[in-house]
């Protein structure tokens, strides 16, 4: 499973449970809510009444029968209350009733007065709210109209009637739950859809966290996998991304592992190609030297001496070019502090290895003007030359090497014996070399490295054709 996956599937699981369980708590907590606060105002109004019907209640105009129950002026403006018009606007809904019913028993238990005129006379000792109130305790119960129908319960609240010091009776306020039912449906359902968007938006952030991070990770992974397996000198090392946090620290060490990687395999792999390049001259030289010790003929021993000569220039001429490379290989970038004309970088080239040719028996040719451009000058001089170097050997005599300018691009063109298909995309490598048309492999190998590594510096690259006959290497400058 992926990473994003995970993270995502971890972040609704979690999310999800956290919001379920708050959800649950909250639509769990509304009702009883709403029905405690309810609860409270009811104990208040009970006791105001309680203590507005106290004097009716000691004067028995309270008393049980419907001959003289409306006698009482508690009594009458209960009733009264029952009748008044209303028409409340409460937070968006309409009250337009009076929902209290309100009774009062007798220190026995027997009802004596009923708002709605169903329970007078009878006796309600039983109920917990009387039986509670009359032994001095809190007493309130619900009772439902219908068992098993939460929404027609009735909330009773029972206030003490004391008449001198003594509980002389007990008055019931009793309310319909269903009147704050509405008011428990709209909380709930703003609950829940706030824990919708909520989630929502929480499932967002999830996802724009989740695929940041993964982003920055893969482009982690993909450093990574940039700058694993060998080093290639010839390219520049790939940028390190720009990442924040613990993941920055992490890039931060993944580059400075990849430089002590890309170090110990750039001498690990000098070492190899140069002790290889370098046993063939050696081992020359150590021939013709045991050879000249002993008494030679004159020829020979001129043939051997001029042995010794011919490799320690090849010799002189590796670590030249070694040391060319491993300072260009040191540089990020080239250095351009002016335009610089691409036609002079060629024709100083061809002047330096003018000599050279003639000795070979070839002829240089310098066509087309070229463009100008922010390059450094002594480098695009430096791998012209060594293009034209490579040319001139494996020119035949009297065969003509031919510069071409066109644009921001310069072609070397030969007409050797040219290089085979399987060769072409490994020209550039350190050391690799092919066969002279002599049959001689007496080349070091880094003269087509170093003109890769200053195109690298440039932003350039540099293509290979195959002529008929001859090769064609092509500059193409940025």
């Amino acid at each position: 499973m992926r990473l994003g996956i995970r993270l995502l599937f971890a972040f609704f699981l979690i999310n999800g449970i956290a919001a379920f369980f708050v959800l649950r708590v909250f639509m769990a907590e509304i009702k009883p809510s709403v029905r405690e606060v309810m609860e409270d105002m009811m104990v208040d109004t009970a006791n105001i009444l309680a203590e507005l019907a106290s004097d009716d209640l000691a004067g028995g105009r309270l008393a049980v029968g419907a001959d003289n129950s409306g006698t009482s002026p508690f009594a009458q403006h209960v009733r009264r209350y029952a009748t008044r018009p209303i028409d409340a606007a409460i937070w968006g809904f309409s009250k337009q009733s009076l929902d209290y019913r309100i009774y009062v028993t007798d220190a026995a238990g027997r009802v004596l007065f009923d708002s709605e005129n169903r329970a007078v006379g009878a006796d309600y000792s039983q109920w917990r709210d009387v039986a509670r109130t009359l032994r001095g305790e809190y007493g309130a119960r619900s009772t439902r109209d219908v068992e098993s129908d939460d929404t027609t319960g009735v909330m009773h609240v029972a206030a003490p009637i004391y008449v001198q010091g003594q509980i002389a009776g007990v008055l019931t306020v009793a309310k319909p739950t269903r009147t704050v039912q509405r008011f428990i449906d709209r909380a709930e359902r703003k609950v829940f859809m706030g824990g919708v968007l909520l989630l929502a938006l929480s499932a967002l952030v999830g996802v724009a966290v989740t695929v940041w991070m993964v982003w920055n990770v893969r482009r982690l992974r993909d450093y990574a996998l940039s700058v694993q397996g060998p080093a290639d000198a010839t390219a520049s090392p790939p940028p390190m991304p720009q990442v924040p946090g613990e993941l920055g620290d992490l890039a931060r060490a993944m580059d400075r592992m990849r430089a002590r990687l890309e170090g110990r395999d750039y001498v690990e792999g000098y070492v190899r190609a140069l002790t290889h390049e370098l046993k063939s001259p050696v081992a020359a030289i150590r021939g013709a030297g045991e050879l000249l010790q002993d008494e030679l003929p004159a020829a020979d021993r001129a043939q051997f001496a001029t042995q010794v000569v011919e490799q320690s220039q090849r010799l002189q001429r590796l670590i030249d070019r070694l040391l060319e490379l491993s300072k260009l290989e040191q540089r990020q970038h080239a250095d351009a502090a002016a335009p610089v004309a691409l036609h002079d970088c060629a024709a100083q080239a061809v002047r330096q290895c003018e000599a050279r040719a003639r000795q070979r028996g070839v002829r240089l040719e310098l066509s087309g003007e070229g463009a100008s451009g922010r390059w450094e000058a002594e480098l695009v001089t430096l791998a012209i030359g060594n293009l034209l170097d490579n040319a001139i050997d494996f020119s035949p005599a009297g065969g003509t090497v031919r510069v071409v300018l066109q644009g921001p691009s310069v072609a070397v063109e030969d007409a050797g014996p040219g290089v085979p298909d399987y060769a072409l995309p490994r020209l550039g490598e350190r050391f690799f070399t092919t066969a002279r048309p002599n049959g001689e492999r007496s080349g070091s190998g880094l003269g087509l490295a170093i003109v890769q590594r200053v195109m690298a510096l440039h932003g350039g690259r540099m293509q290979a054709q195959p002529l008929a006959p001859g090769l064609r290497v092509r500059l193409d400058f940025a």
